[in-house]
């Protein structure tokens, strides 16, 4: 099987850096996109320019710009993009946030640990399952 995109919606860098290393670490080859907020995200998908459709989308939801509940409601909201494996990797431990990320159809949601190597042990077993275990719906 060839390497699929994984987009990264995410912007802290320090998140960002200790993602992309876990992957590294799990030898895990997929190119990562990263978006920096919720308006570069969308655009990536509905932008003028042809991107290929990720694998999967980590999205945090404290976001500059547009947040990540608007982000997936949009992205659920869409033909192209309404079967995309969505997974919520934030640090917000609020029920509320869990309650909507579900109710708008994330497939997931994933706090990010606070240490060092659970954050990075929980961004292997993300990487491990959503991309290799994990059965893609088929294009329509």
């Amino acid at each position: 099987m060839e390497n699929k995109v994984i987009l990264l919606v995410e912007d802290n860098s320090r998140d960002e850096m200790l993602t992309l290393r876990a992957f590294k670490k799990s030898n895990l080859l997929n190119e990562v996109i990263v978006a920096r907020d919720g308006v570069e995200a969308l655009d990536y998908f509905f932008g003028t320019e042809k991107n290929p459709l990720p694998q999967l989308v980590l999205l945090d939801l404290k976001l500059p710009k547009l947040d990540g509940l608007s982000v997936l409601r949009k992205l659920r909201a869409d033909e192209r993009t309404k079967l995309l494996p969505i997974v919520i990797f934030t640090s917000s431990s609020e029920e509320e946030d869990m309650i909507k990320s579900y109710n708008l159809g994330a497939n997931s949601y994933v706090r990010k640990p606070v240490d060092f190597d659970q954050f990075l042990e929980a961004t292997k077993q993300l990487g491990l399952y959503w991309l290799i275990l994990n059965e893609v719906a088929p294009a329509e």
